[in-house]
């Protein structure tokens, strides 16, 4: 039914976007989550989030990237160190410091080219 649909909806997308947090990913790997095959194959099913019609509900799309490399066993065995999740999460910040100043100087070279253009036309 709708409400059945509505909620599990909710709550995959939900626990996508929790994928997206690499200390949330060690807390699954370090109580076994990733050696289970029915959660493994629960990771699987989750790709159809990448299908445009579902990703445009994500806030935090690098869920998605997450979700991709937990289909690799390496990957999901390596996140039960510690050391691996932090090296994850700094280079998320470290993308999201870049974005941000790339964006900010995209957005004032954007307004200088329309201050110039409005200054030429008067």
């Amino acid at each position: 039914d709708d409400t059945g649909n509505r909620l599990r909806f909710q709550l995959e997308l939900e626990f996508v976007q929790c994928l997206a947090n690499p200390n949330y990913l060690n807390f699954l790997a370090q109580r076994g989550y990733f050696k289970d095959k029915a959660f493994v194959n629960y990771l699987k099913y989750l790709l159809y989030w990448k299908e445009p019609e579902y990703a445009r509900y994500l806030k935090y799309p690098q869920c998605l990237h997450m979700l991709e490399l937990l289909q690799y066993e390496h990957f999901r065995k390596e996140l039960v160190n510690a050391q691996c999740a932090k090296f994850i999460d700094e280079q998320q910040i470290l993308h999201w410091q870049h974005y941000s100043r790339k964006r900010m100087r995209l957005q004032q070279a954007l307004a200088e080219q329309q201050q110039q253009n409005n200054t030429s036309v008067k």
